[in-house]
């Protein structure tokens, strides 16, 4: 990680086994930072220190992350057509999501928190309801892409 001002090395880590390609998200508050990798592991590290607090595991190529608006929960995504929500404090595996479509490689957030999108290689998105501890329910498949479906965002009014 390099500092803006001065152009500087702030922190590095060598923890992941494999390639580190674009699986990397900010919490909202800027102190923590996950690392997903082509080994299949997801690193979350304390930037005031370097310290890595936990590992979590995919079955195979971690492809994103994206932290919760309120910074509680993690969720991911990979090749083993899984997105994993994760509790950001102990690194508990809280739900896993079967993707019946294959790799997974994007995930986002809605601005509030309670639905999350991911899209893969079988060119749809699909957004699921999150109720609390209540499993997630698919509520909307967008199909229609012509390729692969690579990055996610939402709107900051949740539209």
């Amino acid at each position: 990680m390099w500092r803006q001002e001065g152009h500087a090395l702030h922190l590095a880590w060598q923890a992941h086994t494999d390639t580190v390609e674009r699986a990397l998200a900010f919490s909202p508050d800027e102190r923590l930072l996950a690392s997903g990798s082509w080994d299949g592991t997801i690193k979350l590290w304390d930037l005031e220190y370097g310290a890595l607090l936990w590992t979590g595991w995919h079955a195979d190529i971690v492809e994103s992350l994206a932290f919760a608006p309120n910074g509680q929960t993690i969720a991911s995504c990979g090749d083993d057509a899984t997105i994993r929500l994760w509790d950001a404090r102990s690194g508990v595996n809280v739900q896993t999501i079967t993707v019946q479509g294959g790799t997974v490689n994007c995930v986002a957030w809605s601005p509030d928190g309670t639905q999350l999108a991911g899209g893969g290689f079988d060119r749809c998105i699909r957004v699921w309801a999150l109720q609390g501890k209540q499993p997630a329910t698919c509520v909307q498949t967008l199909s229609g892409h012509t390729h692969f479906v690579v990055g996610l965002a939402w709107s900051p009014d949740g539209a």
